[in-house]
């Protein structure tokens, strides 16, 4: 798979064609990719994928927090996995949205030489979004292209959806995000240097910097599985306030605690894979009592994750 950041870097005389955000790489997304790949393979068809960056609600309606679940690489390495050959990161702005739908399908034709456009049911292209299933339509014939309409990924009776992701990560329910994305929400960081309580209390824990447009999971207390130098260890992750310390923060922490670990992570990456809740964030009367709940975080987690891994 090859990540291009701008559409000027990629010329082909004819490929498969599929557009959008792709945030989450969902179960959706998932699903789309496996009919388009089948499709292309049979009729010997590269598999390009265009996305942006900024997410366009981003860009137009000002959305914050941004609240990403996939950084663009980490979409393109996810996207390139479900069979994407080529994945186009465009910078989008106020410049890309005022572009005509017809004029931007030209533009890909004569760039790309698609023969093939692939959407789900609420795809739209073009200023205002006026290039909608009806327009696509119509304008695959003018145009010359097949136009493949994918219908929505039903989970649970719920339409999976990155929006869908989003609202399960804000409530702390990661289990329920884990069942659109068909796999475990993963949050990736840097270890840097924290205030050194845990270590204090005999629990050391690494303190993550996180990519500050990053979603992640409500405040709370969490089992994890963490990944780190390519190495799975199981995890409590706490993020929060401390308020039992009343460090006042204005932005949560993220705190992770590896099970079994002994050794340095300062400027270590680790990926937490996020498996379940174990509970909210509480205040303690004092590090005892902390300490006293943390020691039952670390049985709940062993066992939840022995659990998982056995069956």
């Amino acid at each position: 798979m090859q990540h291009l950041r701008d559409l000027n870097e990629l010329r082909l005389e004819r490929s498969s064609l599929t557009i959008g955000s792709f945030d989450g790489v969902h179960l959706g997304h998932q699903d789309l990719l496996r009919r388009m790949t089948r499709r292309a393979k049979r009729a010997d068809l590269p598999v390009v994928v265009l996305t942006f960056y900024p997410h366009p609600s981003v860009v137009l309606r000002q959305r914050t927090p941004a609240f990403y679940i996939t950084a663009p690489d980490e979409k393109a390495e996810l996207l390139g996995k479900r069979g994407a050959d080529y994945v186009i990161t465009q910078a989008f702005d106020m410049e890309l949205s005022r572009i005509e739908a017809g004029d931007f399908l030209d533009r890909l034709i004569a760039q790309l030489g698609f023969t093939d456009l692939w959407a789900g049911e609420d795809f739209a292209l073009g200023h205002q979004r006026r290039g909608n299933r009806h327009f696509l339509e119509r304008e695959s014939h003018a145009r010359n292209f097949r136009y493949h309409l994918v219908p929505p990924m039903v989970v649970g009776g719920e339409i999976v959806s990155s929006t869908r992701v989003r609202e399960a990560l804000r409530s702390g329910d990661v289990a329920r995000a884990a069942t659109y994305l068909g796999r475990s929400f993963e949050l990736p960081g840097v270890v840097q240097e924290g205030a050194g309580r845990g270590k204090e209390l005999g629990i050391p824990t690494a303190n993550l910097k996180i990519w500050e447009e990053r979603g992640y999971p409500a405040v709370g207390v969490y089992a994890c599985m963490a990944e780190v130098e390519g190495v799975r260890r199981q995890a409590v992750t706490n993020i929060g306030f401390r308020p039992t310390f009343e460090d006042e923060l204005r932005v949560p922490v993220v705190e992770a605690h590896l099970l079994d670990y002994e050794g340095e992570l300062y400027g270590k990456e680790i990926k937490l894979e996020f498996v379940d809740r174990l509970r909210d964030e509480m205040r303690f009367s004092g590090p005892g009592a902390l300490l006293e709940q943390i020691e039952l975080d670390i049985r709940h987690a062993r066992s939840l994750l022995e659990e998982r891994r056995l069956g």
